[in-house]
């Protein structure tokens, strides 16, 4: 995968971590609905740092290729 295009999903999993987290304020009380947002935030961010660092060389080896 191309550089540009990895800063393209990143950007796009960044977008979505910050819409949910839009979503989330403001909170009256912590229960499972919240938990589940906050993982849903906590993945989309962590799907980010995949596709905008690669720290294992995933995406440069091109496995599926």
């Amino acid at each position: 995968m191309e550089l540009r295009q990895r800063v393209a999903v990143g950007t796009l999993w960044i977008g979505v971590a910050a819409l949910i987290a839009y979503t989330l304020y403001p909170v009256s009380s912590f229960g499972t609905d919240v938990a589940l947002r906050l993982f849903v935030v906590a993945l989309a961010l962590f799907l980010a740092s995949v596709y905008l660092f690669d720290p294992w060389g995933i995406l440069s080896r091109q496995p599926f290729h």
